[in-house]
């Protein structure tokens, strides 16, 4: 894109824009959690949309002159319930975190008992971790996967549930490679007398593109990111029942945000769009058989691989069967031009910051167009880069035939 205006007003601003468009087009990202947004996403996030505030929610608003903005609302709504066959929408959230917050503060009172996933088995920070808000506020006990088969054990949930009565149980993670079991899920809530809450803000996109199970007809509450596999604009938005419709729309606004984003929610309305079409369709469907195939090349390859596959757009790579930390994977990796996020395993003896794992994912690299035979070169890579970490010359080879796989394949903005 050029932004004239842009590079008239704030040359340094500018330089940096086209400096990172220029790190995109040439560099495969393999993060999990990141995508390429369509240029329809892209010039509905740039619109006057910006400028309006609009607290409240459709016909409903404190501020006047909203009856356009009431119509943007309403369309992201409708396509949304449309998508997942929810009940009730709240586009509003403006991000996965704060969305998992609202949610709750409408079921739940400060020190209420929650069941979630471990973090380090890969669950997420909000999901009860002690140093974020969720395990401030409330009372957090939490399961794990099988060390075995790193996969969820539905009994020992169930085991975990009965003992412990938590209020509410959360499913849905940021580092888990599996099928999750809703139905189960929701069974165990059943005997527990506890709400059931899904956060899909990773596997969205391949639920929207019917190609994993979808608790939204099954849970009380879902919430989702909107970027990631759904390759919206960065956002989030909760699904739930009917029946407890007013409590989330009161715990969104006002009780954690004041005005929308409504340029935001605008690109929300043009990727639910998008993702109602059968190229979507293909698109998750392709983004999981890249995602098997890494998986099944990193195994061929001899490392380890958490839960050994995967059923969805991402895999967990234990790098101590390599010899190395996650993070100086990532660190090899970022030198031949992949990005990754390093990534804890089940019951990792190294700490956070330095993990003994690498997350990879497919969405992004799906978007470019790759597919299986793509992501076979690409393991063969990052194996030779990790073989060859000290090797400058064979290092900066890699890294030229990244770019000329990246040129092509362009991002959806650069075609």
């Amino acid at each position: 894109m050029n932004y004239p205006a842009l590079k008239l007003q704030d040359e340094e601003i500018f330089q940096t824009i086209k400096n990172e468009e220029k790190r995109q087009a040439e560099e495969m990202e393999m993060i999990a959690s990141e995508n390429y947004v369509s240029s329809a996403v892209l010039e509905a996030m740039g619109t006057i949309l910006t400028n309006k505030y609009s607290e409240g929610y459709p016909g409903k608003r404190y501020y006047g002159g909203n009856q356009i903005i009431d119509d943007v609302e309403n369309i992201a709504i409708e396509r949304a319930k449309k998508l997942f066959g929810a009940e009730h929408v709240n586009v509003q959230p403006l991000s996965g975190s704060p969305a998992n917050a609202a949610v709750y503060m409408a079921f739940l009172k400060p020190g209420d008992k929650v069941l979630g996933l471990k973090l380090d088995h890969g669950g997420h920070l909000s999901h009860g971790h002690p140093v974020n808000f969720s395990g401030m506020l409330y009372n957090f006990v939490q399961y794990e996967v099988d060390i075995d088969t790193g996969k969820i054990d539905m009994e020992e949930v169930r085991k975990i549930a009965k003992k412990e009565k938590p209020k509410m149980i959360v499913a849905g993670y940021s580092a888990y490679s599996r099928e999750i079991e809703w139905e189960k899920f929701q069974e165990i809530a059943d005997e527990v007398g506890a709400f059931t809450f899904a956060d899909i803000a990773h596997t969205a996109g391949l639920i929207a593109g019917e190609q994993m199970k979808n608790p939204v007809p099954i849970f009380d509450v879902v919430s989702t990111t909107t970027h990631k596999t759904l390759r919206g604009p960065r956002g989030a938005m909760i699904m739930c029942k009917k029946e407890f419709a007013k409590q989330i729309d009161r715990a969104v606004f006002p009780g954690m945000q004041g005005g929308p984003h409504d340029h935001i929610n605008a690109a929300k309305a043009v990727a639910f769009g998008e993702a109602l079409k059968d190229d979507f369709k293909k698109y998750s469907a392709q983004t999981i058989k890249n995602a098997k195939a890494m998986a099944d090349e990193f195994i061929k390859l001899g490392y380890k691989v958490i839960s050994d596959g995967t059923d969805n757009h991402l895999a967990v790579v234990d790098m101590t069967s390599k010899g190395l930390t996650g993070k100086e994977a990532e660190t090899i990796l970022d030198r031949i031009g992949i990005s990754v996020s390093r990534s804890t395993i089940p019951n990792d003896p190294n700490p956070p910051m330095n993990p003994s794992g690498v997350r990879f994912g497919t969405p992004a690299i799906t978007t470019r167009g790759m597919k299986e035979a793509d992501v076979r070169r690409i393991i063969n890579w990052i194996n030779n880069a990790i073989e060859n970490k000290d090797e400058i010359e064979i290092l900066e080879k890699i890294k030229d035939e990244v770019v000329a796989l990246c040129k092509a394949n362009p991002i959806p903005t650069a075609k």
